[in-house]
């Protein structure tokens, strides 16, 4: 966890709690640590690099949360800078909800599963939603090579802070090919 993460997770409610819980200590010194702000090391970018799909959280302008599973081919997700990732918005059901919700909340939360190395990264975001007309070179760095869907737009994503997650509750899940059939 860094600095970054701890101070906006944090908030006056949650310290509380944590006192409360007999947690606090544990986590007060995450706020102290001299670590650069959200910035993103090798580790968060070979993982954020390698994700097939992510689950993201965005906030209705009447305050209701709303979660949804993003996914594209392995390495949709792209890291743009030590504080920036990006990805292409693929054409989807048409509700356009979380592009909705950041229209009034720029905020974005995203989840990043690795369930058979029981792995997750956890990252708050500010989004700036860019459209194919308005930076057609960037729509195209972008864009996956080869995969059919319609890209609609971009999410750019300045990191805010990030969390190495507890894998504890984690179940192993494995993607076709990750596992080898006992043909014997």
């Amino acid at each position: 966890m860094n600095r970054s993460y701890a101070n906006i997770a944090f908030t006056p409610v949650i310290k509380a709690l944590q006192v409360h819980e007999g947690s606090r200590s544990k986590y007060a010194g995450f706020e102290d640590t001299a670590d650069e702000p959200s910035a993103l090391s090798n580790a968060e970018v070979e993982f954020i690099e390698s994700r097939d799909s992510f689950y993201q959280a965005t906030v209705s302008e009447t305050g209701w949360p709303y979660v949804q599973h993003r996914g594209g081919p392995e390495g949709f997700l792209k890291v743009l800078g030590d504080k920036t990732i990006g990805f292409a918005d693929f054409r989807g059901n048409r509700q356009l909800l979380s592009v909705g919700n950041l229209v009034s909340n720029d905020r974005i939360a995203l989840i990043m599963m690795d369930y058979a190395s029981r792995h997750r990264l956890k990252l708050f975001g500010r989004v700036r939603l860019v459209r194919e007309t308005e930076e057609p070179n960037l729509l195209a760095r972008l864009s996956v090579s080869g995969y059919p869907a319609k890209v609609e737009r971009a999410f750019i994503i300045r990191v805010e802070g990030w969390s190495w997650n507890c894998s504890q509750h984690i179940t192993p899940r494995f993607k076709e090919g990750e596992t080898k059939a006992d043909d014997s």
